[in-house]
This record gives C-alpha cells, sequence and structure tokens, in this order.
C-alpha cells in the first residue's frame, strides 16, 4: 500500500488495527461517531482555546462558548464543566508568552517522498528563544511525565519545531494543558531520542508500503468498542454482513466521485 504522508494519528491507528487503517486511509470510508458527548464536548473546548488565546476577560470567553455550543452539540448541563475550564484557561494564559501559532498545521520530509504532517495546537516562544510546544487535553484523567516521556506525539511536534523554527531539540519543552484540572504536565526530549523517532517514522512507512491488502487484518483489543468501523470488521459482525456492509460502502463512495467529477467545470 503506498503512501506518501504519515502522521501520529495514522501510526496509532496502524498499531491499534490495521483494519481500521486500511479502511480509513486507504478505502477512505468515514467512522461513525462513537460516544459522541465526550468528542463533542472536547472539539467544543479545542475551539474555544483556539479561537480565544488572546483575550483576557472570563466575560469574552463566555461569549464564545455560546457561539460555539450549538455548532458541538454541546448541552447547558456542560455550562460548570465549560466554565470551569475558561477560569483555569484564563489564569494559565496569563503566564505566557509570545503565541507563534494556534492549530498549526506543519509538514517535514523524513526523505524523499515520505513526509510527516500534524496539527499542533498552540506554540509558545519564550523571551529566551525556546519554545513551549502545548497539546490541549478535555479528559480528567492526566498523563504523567514519564508517559508523556514516551509520547510519540509530543516527540513529532518537538521534531516538528526544531526543524521548521531551526532551534536545537534542547530548547523545546513539549506538554499537554488539561483545561478540566488547570494543570500542564511537561516534558523535554534531546537529540538522539528525536533521531530514532524520525527513523521509526521511517521505519512505519516501508512497512506500510510492503503490506499487502490481504494483511490489513482486525485486531481485537481495548480500542474495540470505540471504533466506528465495527459494521466493517469480522470480529465485531457477521463475516458475511460485514463484507456486504464494507461493499455497499465502498459503492456509495465511488458513486459520490463520479458525480463530483460530473459536477466539476471543464
Amino acid at each position: 500500500m503506498f503512501i506518501a504522508r504519515t502522521s501520529h494519528s495514522k501510526g496509532d491507528t496502524l498499531k491499534q488495527c490495521p483494519l481500521k487503517f486500511y479502511l480509513r486511509y486507504y478505502e477512505y470510508i468515514p467512522e461513525e461517531e462513537v460516544n459522541k458527548d465526550a468528542l463533542n464536548f472536547g472539539s467544543f473546548i479545542h475551539k474555544i482555546l483556539e479561537d480565544g488565546y488572546q483575550e483576557n476577560s472570563l466575560k469574552n470567553l463566555e461569549k464564545l462558548a455560546e457561539q460555539h455550543r450549538a455548532t458541538y452539540k454541546v448541552g447547558k448541563k456542560e455550562k460548570t464543566r465549560t466554565n470551569k475550564c475558561l477560569k483555569n484557561f484564563l489564569r494559565f494564559n496569563e503566564k505566557l508568552g509570545e503565541t507563534v501559532g494556534v492549530e498549526y498545521q506543519f509538514k517535514i520530509d523524513l526523505e524523499e517522498g515520505m513526509a510527516y504532517i500534524g496539527i499542533i495546537d498552540r506554540i509558545i516562544k519564550g523571551k529566551d528563544g525556546g519554545y513551549l510546544v502545548i497539546d490541549y487535553k478535555t479528559s480528567k484523567r492526566e498523563k504523567s511525565k514519564f508517559d508523556l516521556f514516551n509520547d510519540p506525539q509530543l516527540q513529532g511536534y518537538a521534531f516538528a519545531i526544531s526543524e521548521i523554527f531551526d532551534v536545537p531539540v534542547k530548547k523545546i519543552t513539549c506538554a499537554h494543558y488539561y483545561p478540566v484540572t488547570g494543570n500542564l504536565v511537561t516534558v523535554g526530549y534531546n537529540s538522539s531520542q528525536i533521531t530514532n523517532f524520525k527513523k521509526s517514522k521511517i521505519n512505519e512507512f516501508w512497512r506500510v508500503r510492503k503490506m499487502k491488502k490481504e494483511e490489513f487484518a482486525p485486531q481485537a483489543n481495548e480500542f474495540c468498542n470505540w471504533c466506528g468501523y465495527q459494521k466493517y470488521c469480522p470480529k465485531k459482525t457477521n463475516p458475511g454482513v460485514a463484507r456486504c456492509n464494507l461493499q455497499e460502502a465502498k459503492q456509495l463512495i465511488k458513486e459520490s466521485r463520479t458525480s463530483a467529477k460530473r459536477k466539476a467545470p471543464r
């Protein structure tokens, strides 16, 4: 299977389940949402913090919350938790330096024909020339420094910042910020870790490129109950029904693409 770009989410999906990777990134079948309430609240808070990073009053952040509430289908029952996040964010925000990126999209070449991509929630530049990379997390369960030390997503962010801003890895701090609790968990990496990260991503490219269709098999694990591809999975749905569901989905995508080509201006 040929791929030209990879990301943390692609690598994570491949580890979770090769079939899920195949359905999402080769067949381009949309995933059905599972546990919508948690997903909606997380996206809702992310959007407020993205749009409101320059705000310095609770009133203005609350206005943003009301503007986005309907879009993310977050009910009034979440008002207490939302306000807690906003108050914590105000206290946290006033301590930060210059913001040089919000929802910052990057693309870094690993080798010719191989690119690593991603989106960083926020990038802060310090007076000493160092960088703080922030990933917002709306979970109540915080990861430890040890967890972050081995976190490939944050290692990828450190790699990207080092390349883009031409700064040594030792001057980059990566962090998870938890608006629900108001806590910031930080970690730093060394150059050898980032070199190993880059090598691992190149190896991941070659692994996927060498895989045959039949090797993208379903893998049962703790993520299955949260997967939106269960109707196509022979481990969660009758195999015959799963095959029929997959064929129907592929046919719908094919028809949609054909229709789009016909409507495209010539």
